[in-house]
């Protein structure tokens, strides 16, 4: 009996893993949406890992827009909940509920912070196009001891697109490609990245969408 029990929760235990990873990788997408090739795709060639996600807006892309210009540490965050906020990045700022006008001024070329500057971790802005996408892209998320003692290395690209959709809306995907080495932080990342995501990206996404209708 004990072993049926084991056999029970191991299935259990892998069955949650398996739903949890597939929506870290699809959550709020239709295949049609995956299969889009997107700005900023050819980023990275050849990736080992995509996620996409997406929600709708009650809003034009011109309102969500300003919410994307100013996202990055210690600037208008990723929007995630507050909770969120506390207990994963208590050294950031908390997402902003407000647009900056100072923080609007983003460009090919521009860098956007996501950890303190001791980390050396961020993103670069690889294009844009006002109201319609912002595409990041980094080598820079792993810590900086990484490179030199294990050999790792990471190329890592997002691309936040918004869709006008007829009556004042707008579909907004969020779609992101990674390549990182060697094959055991590879595997870390497929492990625990994606299944993150999930959370990660619908915090993100939801609160975007928040701030975009009540704007």
């Amino acid at each position: 009996m004990r072993h049926v029990r084991t056999v029970t929760t191991a299935s259990l235990m892998a069955g949650s893993f398996a739903v949890l990873h597939h929506l870290g990788r699809t959550a709020g997408t239709i295949a049609d949406e995956r299969a889009a090739r997107l700005p900023g795709d050819q980023l990275v060639t050849h990736p080992m890992m995509i996620t996409n996600h997406a929600i709708t807006i009650d809003a034009p892309p011109a309102d969500v827009w300003p919410w994307l210009a100013q996202m990055g540490w210690h600037r208008g965050g990723w929007y995630t909940s507050a909770w969120v906020d506390r207990l994963f990045f208590p050294a950031n700022w908390p997402s902003a509920d407000h647009l900056e006008p100072q923080l609007q001024q983003i460009g090919l070329g521009s860098w956007i912070p996501d950890g303190p500057p001791a980390s050396r971790c961020g993103f670069f802005v690889r294009a844009l196009q006002p109201s319609h996408h912002l595409v990041l892209h980094s080598t820079k998320h792993l810590p900086p001891e990484f490179a030199d003692r294990f050999t790792a290395w990471i190329d890592w690209s997002w691309a936040f697109v918004l869709h006008d959709v007829p009556g004042g809306h707008t579909r907004f995907q969020f779609r992101s490609r990674l390549r990182v080495g060697p094959w055991w932080l590879a595997t870390l990342y497929w492990a625990v990245l994606i299944p993150a995501d999930f959370v990660m990206s619908r915090q993100m996404l939801r609160g975007v969408k928040r701030r975009a209708e009540a704007a």
